[in-house]
C-alpha cells in the first residue's frame, strides 16, 4: 500500500464527503456546496481564487485532508500530518445589511462556534484566546490546538466577501506537534476523535451563529455574540503582554472586548488601550 494512500493510517480514516454534503448542504441553507480535497497548499488561498473566478458562491465549504502551506495570523505557518485534523474554509458574504465595520467580529464568531461545538461533541473543555486561537488543557498547561484566519476578498462581480479559514488539531500525537507547546484534542484526552461528527458539529454551530449575527445586522450585543465570546475567553481578566505591529509592547490586564471586537488592555497607570491588531501573550501569575 502506498504511504500516500487515503487508508494508510487506519486510525485516521478519510472524511466521508458524500455524507457531509448530505448532512450540511440543502436548498435554502447556509451552505451551498462542500468539497473535500486530498491535499492542497491552503484552503483559504484556493477559495479566494475560486471566489474571484466566480466558481464559488457564498456558502461554499472547502475541506482539505492535508494542507502543505496553511497560514495563521501574522503569516505564521500551520502544518499537520494528513487526516490528523480539520482544515477548512468557508466563503461568507454578509451583504449590505451588515456594516463592514462589524465584519471584524467574524473570526471571534468562528471561535465561539468552534469552541462550543467541540466542547459538546468532542467532550473536552475548550477556551478562546483573543482574537482567534482555540485552547485546550494538556498536562495542566494551556495549549493552542486551533486557529482562525479571516481574509476579505471579492467575487467575480466585485461584491465583498470573507473567506473564513479554520484549522484544528484533532489526533496529533506529542511527537507530531509542529511546536512543543501546541496541543490537540487527543492530547487533551478527548473521548471523541472521529472527524466527521466533529466537522458537522462545527459547521452547524458556525451556521447558527452566523445566521443569528447576520440577522441582527452584525450587532454583537443583539446577537448575543459578545456575551458568548466573553464567557469563553481565557484572555479576559489575565495579565498579558500585547506585542504590537512595529515591535512595541504593552503590559497590563486584558479588561474587556469592546463593541468592535477589540481587546482593551489596561496598563499600570489606568490607561485603557483598545487594540485591533496585536499578538497577545498570557502571562503567568507571580
Amino acid at each position: 500500500m502506498s504511504p500516500r494512500s487515503r487508508w494508510s493510517d487506519l486510525e485516521r480514516p478519510p472524511l466521508n464527503a458524500a455524507a457531509l454534503r448530505t448532512a450540511l448542504v440543502r436548498e435554502g441553507g447556509p451552505y451551498t456546496g462542500l468539497t473535500v480535497t486530498e491535499s492542497t497548499g491552503s484552503t483559504n488561498a484556493d477559495l479566494r481564487a475560486a471566489a474571484r473566478a466566480g466558481t464559488a458562491p457564498a456558502g461554499t465549504v472547502l475541506v482539505a485532508e492535508e494542507q502543505t502551506s496553511g497560514r495563521g495570523r501574522l503569516g505564521r505557518g500551520w502544518s499537520a500530518p494528513p487526516r490528523s485534523g480539520l482544515f477548512f474554509s468557508v466563503l461568507l458574504a454578509p451583504g449590505p445589511a451588515v456594516p463592514a465595520a462589524r465584519w471584524g467580529w467574524l473570526p471571534l464568531l468562528a471561535g465561539v462556534a468552534a469552541a462550543t461545538a467541540l466542547s459538546r461533541t468532542a467532550g473536552v473543555d475548550t477556551a478562546l484566546k483573543w482574537p482567534n486561537d482555540l485552547l485546550v488543557t494538556v498536562d495542566g498547561e494551556e495549549r493552542k490546538f486551533g486557529g482562525i484566519l479571516a481574509e476579505r476578498t471579492a467575487g467575480r462581480d466585485g461584491d465583498p466577501a470573507v473567506v473564513l479559514g479554520i484549522g484544528l488539531n484533532v489526533s496529533l500525537r506529542a511527537e507530531e506537534l509542529p511546536v512543543p507547546h501546541a496541543g490537540s484534542l487527543r492530547l487533551a484526552g478527548a473521548p471523541v476523535l472521529d472527524r466527521d461528527p466533529l466537522l458537522r458539529a462545527v459547521l452547524r454551530s458556525l451556521a447558527d451563529w452566523y445566521t443569528r449575527w447576520a440577522d441582527s445586522g452584525g450587532d454583537p450585543a443583539a446577537s448575543g455574540l459578545d456575551a458568548a465570546y466573553a464567557a469563553g475567553c481565557a484572555t479576559l481578566g489575565r495579565q498579558v503582554r500585547a506585542e504590537l505591529p512595529g515591535g512595541a509592547e504593552l503590559h497590563g490586564e486584558a479588561a474587556a472586548i469592546d463593541g468592535d471586537g477589540r481587546i482593551v488592555v489596561v496598563t499600570g497607570d489606568g490607561t485603557r488601550h483598545p487594540l485591533a491588531a496585536a499578538d497577545i501573550v498570557h502571562l503567568r501569575a507571580t
